[in-house]
């Protein structure tokens, strides 16, 4: 249910720049009247659900996310690469507030990935929705609790919509979107073929 064998949602479905953030596609616009220049109120980066725990990353979470990567199929990456991407979510986080975080399973502390907001494609204003879970962990309604989880999380800074962008071959991450509420909007095209921009309009929940 990703690039590979992971869930990916929005710019999970991308292999991620070494600072941890995404490239912007070509012609994609998706912030209109809504957004502004001044960033908006930072989101929780620390939920809780029934199952699940959400919280910050740490340097130490290289232990599992470069095997996530390799189960995406971008290969292992060594510790050292890896230590780039997670420093970048660790900035992104203090910069702006708008970052993933890390998902664990309450009953055992296990880490089955990330899940939350990044501005991707899009902006602060209006982020995307990401998660990617170990495939393991797949099946269990673990990414609908996290994503749920986040995007009340997004709802209650004031924010007014969330994008997500997806490869069309990615069944698994539609029907999680649309579980939220999500709805497509239009496509884009690129070198490695279409990419479908949703979003969830926030006011209306």
């Amino acid at each position: 249910m990703a690039a590979g064998a992971a869930i990916t949602i929005g710019r999970a479905a991308e292999e991620p720049l070494s600072d941890g953030t995404l490239p912007r596609g070509r012609g994609a616009q998706p912030c209109h009247a809504t957004c502004v220049d001044s960033s908006p109120p930072r989101v929780d980066l620390e939920l809780d659900t029934s199952r699940l725990r959400l919280r910050r990353w740490t340097a130490s979470d290289t232990s599992w996310h470069r095997y996530l990567v390799e189960e995406r199929g971008g290969g292992l990456p060594s510790a050292e690469e890896d230590a780039v991407v997670i420093a970048g979510l660790l900035d992104s986080a203090r910069a702006h507030g708008v970052a993933p975080s890390v998902v664990v399973r309450k009953h055992d502390d296990a880490v089955l990935g990330y899940c939350g907001l990044i501005v991707g494609r899009s902006s602060i204003a209006e982020p995307e929705l990401a998660f990617e879970l170990f495939a393991r962990d797949h099946g269990q309604g673990y990414a609908t609790e996290a994503a749920a989880a986040v995007v009340q999380a997004a709802e209650r800074t004031g924010r007014a919509r969330l994008w997500a962008t997806v490869r069309t071959w990615n069944a698994p991450s539609f029907r999680v979107l649309q579980k939220l509420g999500f709805r497509r909007e239009h496509s884009v095209w690129d070198d490695r073929g279409e990419l479908v921009w949703n979003s969830l309009d926030l006011a209306s929940q």
